[in-house]
């Protein structure tokens, strides 16, 4: 029963990232259709050249995440086996997010900067969640090492009490 269940949520996992790839292609499709036509008409524009940039950005965001869930969850054993592989997964996962999100306020910079400047608030505060994201990456990143060296450093004590 556990061995269909597992079986079954692998194969959701893997039907969802095909979907994700899926939905991404064609969101890339669009976009280089989209600048193609702008081009061949003559009515290419920033703001046409820089939502075909911002729906590629997303786009490939939206396959790292495909990627991840392929790799993770249906390639791998499920359980994470120690705290260093943990860290390393929600390290990809934020860089990811934060990498996508700061694209896509540096994609709305130029937008509002062509037109209204008070649009700038929303695209501001995307870069500016985007660097705290960061940072606090980096600081789960120096307390999870610290974590990681005292469970390596108690499994090297209770080795050496044991000889």
């Amino acid at each position: 029963m556990l061995k269909s269940f597992a079986y079954l949520t692998t194969l959701m996992y893997l039907i969802a990232a095909v979907c994700l790839v899926l939905l991404a292609l064609t969101t890339i499709t669009w976009a280089v259709l989209n600048t193609i036509d702008s081009l061949q008409n003559f009515s290419m524009s920033i703001t046409n050249s820089l939502q075909s940039v911002g729906a590629i950005i997303i786009s490939i965001a939206v396959i790292d995440v495909a990627k991840y869930l392929v790799e993770e969850e249906v390639i791998r054993d499920k359980e994470l086996r120690s705290p260093d592989e943990a860290r390393k997964t929600i390290t990809k996962i934020f860089v990811i997010i934060s990498i996508a999100t700061a694209m896509e306020g540096l994609v709305y910079i130029f937008k509002a900067g062509t037109g209204d400047i008070t649009l700038l608030v929303y695209p501001g505060l995307l870069i500016m969640f985007s660097s705290i994201s960061i940072v606090c990456l980096g600081a789960y990143q120096l307390f999870s090492i610290k974590v990681e060296k005292a469970i390596i450093d108690g499994k090297t004590k209770k080795i050496a009490e044991n000889a």
